[in-house]
């Protein structure tokens, strides 16, 4: 069996702050920008790989920052959403993009080494969030994504969005206290995507499988770009988590 990752390449998960005492666990699927070497570029430009298609922009740094303030244990997912997206299920069309927003993908396209993609970097990553979830030590997952402003040609208004399916009640008590403390802030709920079995995996397989109250939460990208974004959106968040917390205990 040929091996895609070599000495050299990174683990595709990275665990921060694994004794934090938080209640939560902050999960990062699209962290990274990382290719295996054994791929060299994927046939992109480094221009398109820092575009929203090869990663969530600002979404590590902001998961970083939330760590910090809350204590918490944070897990991202090092590969670059191109390589294979830990977020969708290994099955669906978009695991393993051919194109993406219009960028074409050349070596995505009748890829022969799909099997190692899934069993060398989508599995082990799934395999640790698992782990963790599984210790008892934490009693909520919520999972930190951003989205890009403008996607075909569609301008998206909201600031934020909550994605859910069964558990409505994660989402919706973030949101009601994000409506009150920041009565500026556009919200989506289920926007700018919709969860499902067939696209999805964190709501699903981790939270909704665990009956762990959980949220996918995504930031418009143009808010977390720089440093003072992602601070500004860290404390906004931050206290939401631990209204939810307080919520969740109570």
């Amino acid at each position: 069996m040929t091996r895609l990752l070599q000495a050299g390449d990174p683990s595709p998960s990275v665990i921060l702050n694994p004794e934090g005492t938080s209640p939560i666990l902050l999960a990062c699927e699209h962290a990274g920008q990382g290719i295996p070497s054994a791929l060299g570029y994927l046939g992109i430009s480094s221009d398109q790989l820092d575009m929203h298609i090869g990663w969530d922009i600002g979404a590590a740094a902001l998961t970083r920052q939330l760590s910090e303030r809350l204590n918490a244990t944070a897990i991202f997912q090092h590969y670059s959403r191109l390589v294979i997206d830990c977020n969708r299920p290994p099955e669906a069309p978009d695991s393993i993009p051919e194109t993406s927003d219009g960028v074409s993908i050349p070596a995505n396209i009748n890829p022969d080494n799909r099997e190692a993609r899934v069993r060398e970097i989508f599995e082990p990553y799934q395999a640790e969030v698992s782990r963790l979830l599984d210790s008892g030590r934490y009693k909520i997952a919520l999972s930190i994504h951003s989205f890009t402003p403008v996607m075909r040609g569609f301008a998206r208004p909201w600031d934020i969005g909550f994605l859910f399916r069964k558990d409505t009640a994660t989402s919706q008590t973030l949101a009601a206290f994000l409506a009150k403390s920041y009565p500026w802030m556009t919200i989506g709920m289920n926007e700018p995507y919709q969860v499902s079995g067939l696209s999805d995996w964190f709501v699903p397989r981790h939270g909704e499988a665990r009956h762990l109250p959980h949220a996918l939460i995504e930031v418009r990208n143009d808010h977390i770009t720089d440093k003072d974004g992602q601070e500004k959106w860290a404390d906004i968040l931050a206290a939401s988590f631990v209204h939810l917390v307080d919520e969740v205990s109570a």
